[in-house]
């Protein structure tokens, strides 16, 4: 099956699976943007930087290309230390080492392993920062900030088994694959078209040596038993009920904030039955914005912290953070990372 075979395929497969209104004008952006610019470009331009390329710089920093030429305008005439305070500032380099300080100090104690990661340029990053002779974005630094959040509660060398829906490009599984031994992990990334045709692209070029699965090979059975898996698998997202079997750790980052509850509930229902013993998941506390007449980027109805517990008998909250391994945003918003344990 192709991937605009993929992208048909789940705009047919019912509302818990079709993309929803966040995500639905978004996909047609994607596909437009990857066949226009190629995906070999995805993480330097377009849609993506908009919706699963996060970045310390622009657009993540809410200045637009004009705002930001024009603040380099104002710092001149200026010395060369003023100069480089402004274009860390703008660039994000500032923001970018003080998360990489806050991954390196808890990794140190908790996961020294995790030091070892180095991000591939695959995709060609619109930014890319180096710190101790290692590559970072701010995908790589979410993830692994994250991960030194969940070790102050699991033993990750006794997790083995990653789901993640929505995994954007395919991070996590690129961390797995270069900070542990063959045979010691598996990840799957369960998305929508097209994203999981970027993942697939990217695990292929940043984990070249990794036996994987990609989605458009996954969807010509409608069954996978989790213990047959190869190492990396990417499957499109209504093939999460064909996975069968024990998983570790269940991640989600950001998108299910951007799906409407009853599809979120309908996807943690898979997560409950497939047994993980930890959630991580990382969004607003806020919730995402609602869709209006003049911002139709948004959602119906915004998911906020409770709704999980409400949706997770099974488990228990055992902690939340957005000062440190969360953070919070310029206009008061909580980007919270949670960890909930089975019980």
């Amino acid at each position: 099956m192709s991937y605009p075979d993929l992208l048909d395929r789940s705009r047919r497969s019912g509302p818990l699976y079709a993309p929803t209104p966040f995500w639905a004008d978004g996909a047609r952006r994607l596909a437009s943007d990857i066949k226009t610019n190629g995906i070999e470009n995805f993480r330097n331009t377009g849609a993506p930087l908009n919706f699963f390329v996060p970045t310390y710089g622009y657009p993540g920093n809410s200045l637009n290309d004009q705002q930001i030429a024009a603040l380099r305008a104002a710092a001149h005439p200026a010395t060369a230390k003023q100069l480089t305070i402004v274009e860390n500032w703008l660039t994000g380099h500032d923001q970018a080492r003080a998360d990489y300080r806050v991954f390196a100090a808890a990794a140190q104690q908790c996961a020294p392993y995790l030091m070892e990661f180095s991000e591939s340029d695959a995709g060609n990053p619109r930014e890319h920062f180096s710190f101790k002779g290692r590559h970072y974005s701010r995908s790589a630094l979410n993830y692994l900030i994250a991960l030194t959040f969940l070790a102050q509660f699991a033993d990750l060398e006794q997790c083995h088994t990653f789901l993640e829906i929505g995994g954007g490009f395919g991070t996590l599984g690129e961390i797995l694959s270069k900070t542990r031994k063959p045979g010691t992990y598996r990840f799957i990334n369960v998305d929508i078209p097209p994203t999981c045709e970027v993942a697939d692209y990217y695990l292929g070029e940043a984990c070249r040596a990794t036996e994987r699965m990609a989605s458009t090979e996954a969807c010509r059975t409608d069954h996978h038993p989790i213990g047959d898996l190869p190492p990396l698998t990417v499957l499109p997202n209504w093939q999460v009920e064909a996975l069968s079997g024990r998983i570790d750790v269940f991640v989600n980052f950001f998108s299910f904030q951007e799906m409407e509850p009853e599809v979120v509930a309908n996807y943690l229902e898979h997560v409950d039955r497939l047994g993980p013993k930890w959630i991580l998941l990382r969004n607003m506390r806020e919730g995402k914005q609602e869709r209006t007449d003049d911002n139709p980027v948004g959602v119906a109805t915004p998911i906020k912290g409770p709704f999980y517990a409400e949706q997770l008998p099974n488990y228990v909250l055992r902690a939340t953070d957005a000062d440190i391994f969360g953070s919070t945003t310029a206009d008061g918003f909580h980007s919270d990372l949670s960890v909930f344990e089975r019980v």
